[in-house]
């Protein structure tokens, strides 16, 4: 327990004062600065000791190292109704038309990660990262969005990763990472669905409750011919505790697992003091009931926190990750990247989703290092992600449709140094 309790502190330290980064769905576009600033097309090619957020196995090639840095990240969302009725009929849920923003627009959240030699062939370290992306808050003005004043949810997801790895031939390595995690989550302004959930009780404004959970992930990494890397990583689906204060929201009395990831990479290096990285990561939403099941038709015939209740019909996600590095010099180094991935949202799901309005689709992002030794250096970058919409009609008001807008961009810097 006071492992838990220390853990917990850490988590919320970390964490706090809230968080949302730049997205596929809700995970990241890639952990640290450096990866970040090849749009996370890392892979086959790790280069600090954040890299067990991606492939565990890059640990046994990035030598005795510690890494510290922040992302500051700003996400633009709103949405837009238009269409409705005087009169609702029975049994319909129309909304108020207009334009409504989301408020909270500007988060800090940092990582770190350190790694060490054992021997020339093992390397033990840990690595600690966030998630996040659900994080929304509509104005209670006018009874705000679903009649039942401010709403939104707050999503927060902290990894600890103690990971080891193995260099079993000079350019071949394994790593397997033991994954803790923690999350935390509160709603607020869903009062008006207690027709529709199985325990209204613990629907909405029950404030933040907390769960942890475990899982792990695996992978190689090594030389396919001289100027060629591979890289494959699988995660398991982290199995998390229920949030008991939301077991009328999420299906299964709060259940809220994360979905399993399979990611795999080439970076080809054929181009003196060049590499180019392409990553190829797949992640199963539609398998976590609370986030992939659809809201309507469940709405109907299987309650909010019922086993097989709504959820926010969240798809399967493809990204495509491509990235470039250039070595200028001993002392300066340059990076790119692009990001692309269908949005998880089908159109018939905007209702829901106005609380994860997570449609970002492409990314953009340039970085850089500076080294002021050989043991010292400070890496930065910047992303862009462009505006994206999705319309649909409302599910349960005929006649009526949503519009969710959202675009994002920040800044990330870190430090680090070699031992």
């Amino acid at each position: 327990m006071r492992l838990k309790n220390l853990f917990s502190i850490l988590a919320m330290t970390i964490l706090m004062p809230g968080q949302a980064l730049a997205t596929n769905g809700y995970f990241k576009l890639g952990y640290g600065t450096i990866s970040s600033g090849m749009a996370g097309a890392t892979t086959a090619l790790s280069q600090d000791s954040i890299a067990a957020a991606t492939n565990p196995a890059g640990m046994a090639f990035i030598g005795n190292r510690v890494d510290g840095g922040v992302e500051l990240f700003s996400p633009r969302r709103e949405f837009t109704v238009e269409g409705g009725v005087a009169e609702p009929p029975e049994g319909t849920f129309y909304l108020a038309p207009g334009t409504r923003k989301s408020r909270n627009n500007l988060f800090a959240i940092p990582h770190f990660g350190v790694n060490r030699q054992v021997g020339n062939d093992h390397a033990l370290g840990i690595s600690i990262f966030a998630n996040g992306g659900m994080n929304t808050e509509y104005s209670g003005e006018n009874g705000g969005v679903f009649g039942a004043g401010t709403a939104g949810v707050n999503l927060e997801q902290l990894f600890i990763a103690p990971t080891w790895s193995w260099k079993f031939a000079d350019n071949q390595a394994i790593g397997f990472s033991p994954m803790i995690a923690y999350q935390r989550f509160k709603a607020e302004g869903l009062a008006s669905f207690g027709a529709f959930s199985a325990n209204p009780d613990a629907l909405s404004n029950q404030g933040t409750d907390e769960a942890w959970g475990y899982g792990f992930q695996i992978g190689w990494q090594g030389e396919l011919s001289e100027n060629l890397r591979g890289g494959l990583s699988w995660r398991t689906i982290l199995e998390m505790e229920e949030f008991n204060k939301y077991e009328g929201l999420f299906a299964k009395q709060g259940d809220f697992d994360m979905p399993q990831m399979f990611t795999a990479g080439l970076a080809w290096s054929g181009i003196e003091d060049h590499w180019i990285a392409i990553d190829l990561q797949h992640i199963r939403y539609s398998e976590i009931n609370s986030v992939g099941n659809p809201f309507q038709p469940n709405i109907q015939t299987a309650r909010l926190g019922d086993d097989d209740g709504a959820g926010f019909g969240w798809d399967d996600m493809t990204i495509v990750k491509l990235g470039w590095q250039w070595q200028q010099s001993n002392a300066h180094t340059w990076r790119a990247g692009v990001s692309y991935g269908n949005q998880p949202i089908p159109d018939e799901e905007v209702l829901f989703n106005i609380l994860a309005p997570a449609v970002p689709e492409w990314h953009f992002t340039g970085g850089f290092t500076h080294r002021f030794s050989e043991d010292l250096e400070v890496s930065g970058m910047a992303f862009y992600t462009p505006e994206e919409k999705l319309k649909g009609e409302n599910p349960l008001g005929p006649g009526q449709t949503i519009e969710l807008s959202m675009y994002q961009f920040g800044l990330s810097a870190s430090l680090g140094y070699t031992f």
